[in-house]
């Protein structure tokens, strides 16, 4: 019986449906956080008759044929790389990218990582790194005897020194932006690398090309909308119940052949 694989394939794509909003539900307070969405296909199908096919020696043909769907899989799973609300923090080194674009991030493999998360702090060298100790690209070094540090919204970082006036400019912040975000490979620790479908990176300095401001003392919360995820995921769950009565229902019909006498 076809209804029995075509409910067991509805089964296995809500099962991967709830996985998806599980993982946006968990992520909702990771800073950076960009939610993901499932899509799906449907199977190919069985042509028992073909539409537009001859009916007749008149030549009249069949308006719509027969075909039988074989159920639904999973089309692909993708980032939505929607903006995400800010959160003040008053830390001089928690950073926010009001607009596109990604902080680059030195990799210990030599590797360029892309994040959306701006926590960042100083290394034993007084260089900005991330959570990891991961150097953030371009690497930028704050003196040790640094009394402030102010980043404006062009990423030029500025810092004040004891015994001199005004400030003096250590560092210029560079982001990255993708044609096709969606494309980044991520890789866990919010990083994010470049694949053939991201395209290349293009760089340059935050305000400036379509690219974002940074705000200081502020990071990018996840963009997960909790009640939609939840209205998300009781829907899921009733297309598994339903997909898991199908099978139930072919059960019961194939029981009900194996009676006859």
């Amino acid at each position: 019986m076809r209804s029995l694989d075509i409910g067991a394939s509805g089964m296995l794509a809500q099962q991967t449906n709830v996985d998806v909003i599980s993982n946006n539900i968990a992520n909702m307070t990771t800073t950076g956080f960009k939610r993901q969405r499932a899509a799906f296909q449907d199977l190919i199908y069985q042509t028992i008759d073909r539409p537009g096919s001859t009916s007749s020696d008149a030549g009249t043909t069949v308006p719509s044929g027969l075909q039988l769907g074989l159920g639904v899989r999973n089309g692909a799973v993708y980032r939505m790389h929607g903006q995400g609300a800010l959160q003040l923090t008053e830390n001089n080194l928690d950073l926010a990218i009001t607009g596109e674009g990604f902080f680059q991030i030195q990799m210990p493999n030599g590797q360029t990582a892309y994040t959306r998360d701006g926590t960042f702090q100083m290394n034993e060298n007084g260089e900005i790194v991330t959570i990891q100790g991961y150097l953030v690209d371009p690497g930028i070094t704050i003196p040790a005897d640094a009394t402030s540090i102010d980043i404006n919204i062009n990423g030029e970082v500025l810092v004040a020194q004891s015994g001199t006036t005004g400030s003096t400019n250590v560092g210029q912040l560079q982001l990255a932006n993708f044609i096709n975000p969606a494309g980044l490979e991520a890789i866990g620790d919010n990083l994010l690398l470049e694949t053939d479908a991201s395209g290349s990176p293009t760089t340059g300095t935050p305000g400036t090309d379509e690219l974002g401001g940074i705000r200081q003392g502020a990071l990018e919360q996840s963009n997960v909308n909790v009640v939609e995820e939840i209205t998300k995921l009781i829907v899921a769950q009733r297309a598994y119940e339903m997909n898991s009565k199908v099978i139930s229902t072919s059960d019961e019909m194939m029981q009900s052949v194996t009676q006859l006498r």
